[in-house]
């Protein structure tokens, strides 16, 4: 949808995904769209590059999220907001459902 204006489809999964989880890593992020490792890598390093997202180092993984001190960050924000409010319903609850931890056992569904 958005990818037109960003440059590229990954650019706008990467962009869609930190804005509905707040952070991610590059694995994640490709495994959940399907997508290869290397271009959300790149996309990832381009935004960093660009100041639009930081990364932080836990353990040997890299977690990028958006960067607080970027000038259009609220803008960016509300745009990305505004498009996901377009995607399929079940596409955004994908998304928006945040799951890191496995289910504890005994629970049940």
């Amino acid at each position: 949808m958005l990818e037109t204006i960003f440059g590229s489809a990954n650019c706008e999964r990467v962009l869609v995904y930190l804005v509905s989880r707040d952070e991610g890593y590059a694995r994640e992020i490709a495994r959940f769209f399907a997508v290869g490792l290397g271009p959300i890598q790149k996309q990832l390093e381009k935004l960093e590059n660009g100041g639009v997202v930081y990364r932080k180092d836990v353990g040997r993984t890299r977690v990028y999220a958006f960067n607080p001190g970027y000038p259009f960050l609220k803008e960016l924000k509300g745009l990305l907001e505004k498009a996901l409010s377009f995607y399929a319903e079940s596409e955004r609850d994908r998304l928006l459902m945040n799951r890191r931890r496995p289910r504890r056992s005994g629970k049940p569904l």
